[in-house]
């Protein structure tokens, strides 16, 4: 297994990677928007289709609306445009002519999409609306830009639903949460999941759910958020239905929203000094084969690759020989950089004993029989397994619960009387910010670690990206 990536050259090495594993190229000519190459592109495809089968699973209609939204239908939610306005882009002309309404390029969708559902809405009959779209949104981020993480153009994925009632909402809630596990878990990213004080819940909404993970630098990354609108964003768009009892009623709103920086995540969590580690899941190939090539055996070696090549794509796995004319040790480090879950390696000896050399990502090296090349996916569901219980072992390790207010590193958890000044102070004296309640919520029967009077709950903080 390669070693850890130290904590104090993470960001350095993070920046490296996203480049040398061939996921983007940062030289394109506007800060913060970044080219998707082929492979890492690819991985993001997988991700996305991961998530549009749970969509799909759930009762969730894909949509996509255009780009611009029109600054009238921006300006209906008041708090919206407070959380957003300094980071939209604007645009005001056609060609040389300047438009009668300014347009902005979406920052997310919510004043977009609503100005259209209180259209589709008419009756309970047509609740719940369940709708989701993958889209690029784009926001002008004024801190250090970092791929995947920090961008100007975010590759998005949004779940927008509309209810009849409060309690609809939040069973769709409850939903979204069953949805991050399954869909975490297929990524092997443990995370914690927090209600966000009201001081740093997202524009116009009720409450906000953030899921975090936990980066080797030991700063938390927000991977996703769902947020309960209750009738915020309703009644300024008219978003109405007819009840049974033939009266109208407002209706009640929810988001579930994730973005590109789930592959920041993963290159992060499960990354090492030879590369990045893909979980079978998303990898884009995920059993590479490599040709132990010896003089005179250069035929039959090639002709072994290809037959185990069509055994293993009989599996269903996506595998690929790489027949290139390089050292066998140059093949492995590339293929490593790239985090391809397991190798393959065919020499006169393995087709003498009628076995296949495999190596794991994670550094397992085995020989297997031909005749059991099925076992490859148990391999690599064992693979993931092992990707999955190193990165809980870190988050568990550095999430520290604690009584009084000191400095520690990674994710701290203290008594809060629930006050937003005894907030804020934690985040001062621990130059942290509150990722918010633990969820599902724990009893505390603490003091506050600010004011020292009763604490409501507990505080979860850290440094974030």
């Amino acid at each position: 297994m390669g070693k850890m990536i130290d904590r104090q050259r993470f960001d350095e090495w993070y920046n490296e990677i996203v480049e040398l594993a061939d996921l983007c190229d940062k030289r394109y000519p506007i800060k913060g928007m970044n080219i998707w190459k082929p492979y890492g592109w690819k991985i993001m495809q997988n991700i996305d289709a991961i998530i549009r089968e749970e969509m799909e699973k759930t009762g969730h209609n894909e949509v996509y609306f255009p780009l611009l939204i029109p600054e009238s239908c921006f300006k209906k939610e008041e708090e919206h445009i407070k959380g957003f306005s300094e980071e939209v882009y604007w645009v005001t002309h056609a060609g040389g002519n300047e438009l009668e309404e300014r347009f902005l390029l979406r920052p997310t969708s919510e004043t977009a999409l609503y100005s259209i559902f209180s259209l589709w809405i008419r009756s309970h009959a047509d609740l719940p609306l369940k709708t989701f779209q993958i889209v690029n949104t784009f926001r002008y981020e004024t801190k250090m830009t970092k791929a995947f993480i920090r961008v100007r153009e975010i590759h998005f994925f949004e779940a927008h639903t509309c209810h009849e009632n409060f309690e609809d909402a939040e069973r769709q809630i409850k939903e979204d949460l069953e949805i991050a596990e399954r869909f975490f878990k297929k990524l092997c990213l443990p995370y914690v999941i927090s209600r966000r004080p009201d001081w740093d819940k997202f524009a116009g909404a009720y409450y906000s759910i953030g899921i975090d993970v936990l980066m080797p630098s030991l700063k938390t990354l927000q991977v996703a958020s769902i947020h309960q609108y209750k009738q915020n964003f309703s009644i300024p768009f008219e978003i109405k239905y007819e009840g049974r009892d033939g009266k109208h009623y407002y209706c009640h709103q929810t988001t579930y929203g994730m973005s590109e920086r789930i592959l920041g995540a993963i290159v992060g969590i499960h990354g090492d000094e030879k590369g990045i580690k893909l979980p079978s899941s998303i990898a884009p190939i995920k059993v590479v084969i490599i040709p132990i090539i010896f003089k005179g055996w250069e035929e039959r070696i090639m002709e072994e690759c290809r037959k185990i090549k069509e055994k293993i794509e009989e599996l269903g796995l996506k595998c690929h020989i790489d027949d290139r004319d390089k050292t066998p040790g140059s093949k492995f480090y590339d293929w490593e950089l790239k985090g391809v879950p397991l190798r393959v390696e065919i020499g006169p000896k393995d087709i003498e004993n009628g076995v296949i050399s495999i190596a794991r990502r994670d550094g397992i090296k085995k020989k297997m029989p031909v005749n059991e090349i099925e076992k490859l996916k148990e391999e690599l569901q064992e693979y993931d397994k092992m990707l999955y219980v190193e990165a809980e072992k870190f988050l568990k390790e550095n999430t520290h619960i604690m009584k009084e207010i000191e400095g520690k590193e990674g994710i701290v958890e203290l008594p809060w009387c629930g006050k937003e000044e005894c907030g804020k102070k934690m985040e001062e004296e621990l130059d942290m910010k509150s990722l918010g309640i633990p969820l599902p919520q724990k009893e505390c029967n603490e003091k506050c670690a600010a004011c020292k009077e009763k604490a409501a709950s507990w505080l979860r903080l850290a440094k974030s990206y």
